[in-house]
């Protein structure tokens, strides 16, 4: 099993995100107390992956798309600093939670679109992004966006979801992939939770 990132390191965003949840609903107030085992290690689950399967690289244009106040984008920002990120929400107020914090922690490789996704020009070399919709519904929305694919962190049943997005989208299947994350995170919380990459 690989090394859990420590939480110390993540204390201050998990500290940033707790004041700005007391006034935007950035995570579920039930969840605040969870944000670093249920948002930031879950975010960390493409990193994870991508390490795992050779793709890290300097230079990457990444897209968060959905971002809400920053996830996953923001801790994948944190430790992919030779990678630069475009996190965009068509919610401003969220966009500014992310703004903020990113501002806080000095992450310099972060912009930020306050847009809807069809309104991006693109392309990027990934497209990340964290359950926004079903991915029947979303691949439509990045197709012609991405040059090597698109990481999807997704829960539930999603063999059926794929098989939809496959048949609708007219993507061949074998280009997707699902990676469980309990694999690498041994916890409850991950056991039915997935990255799944969608290559083009």
């Amino acid at each position: 099993m690989n090394k859990t990132p420590s939480k110390k390191k993540y204390a201050k965003m998990c500290k940033l995100y707790a004041e700005w949840n007391e006034k935007i609903n950035v995570v579920s107030r039930k969840d605040i107390d969870n944000l670093y085992e249920h948002h930031i290690l879950h975010s960390l689950a493409i990193y994870q992956y991508m390490k795992d399967n050779g793709l890290l690289e300097d230079g990457l244009e990444i897209l968060d798309l959905g971002t809400g106040g920053g996830f996953p984008g923001i801790p994948l920002a944190t430790v992919m600093p030779g990678c630069h990120f475009t996190l965009c929400d068509s919610i401003a107020k969220k966009i500014r939670v992310a703004q903020s914090v990113a501002r806080d922690l000095k992450l310099s490789n972060v912009d930020f679109v306050n847009a809807r996704a069809e309104t991006l020009p693109g392309p990027y070399d990934w497209v990340v992004s964290r359950a926004v919709t079903s991915l029947d519904e979303f691949y439509p929305w990045v197709k012609g966006k991405f040059r090597k694919g698109i990481l999807y962190l997704k829960g539930g049943d999603v063999a059926e979801e794929i098989a939809k997005m496959c048949l609708k989208c007219k993507v061949d299947p074998s280009k997707v992939s699902i990676w469980r994350i309990n694999d690498w995170l041994k916890d409850d919380y991950f056991e039915e939770k997935f990255v799944i990459e969608i290559r083009k």
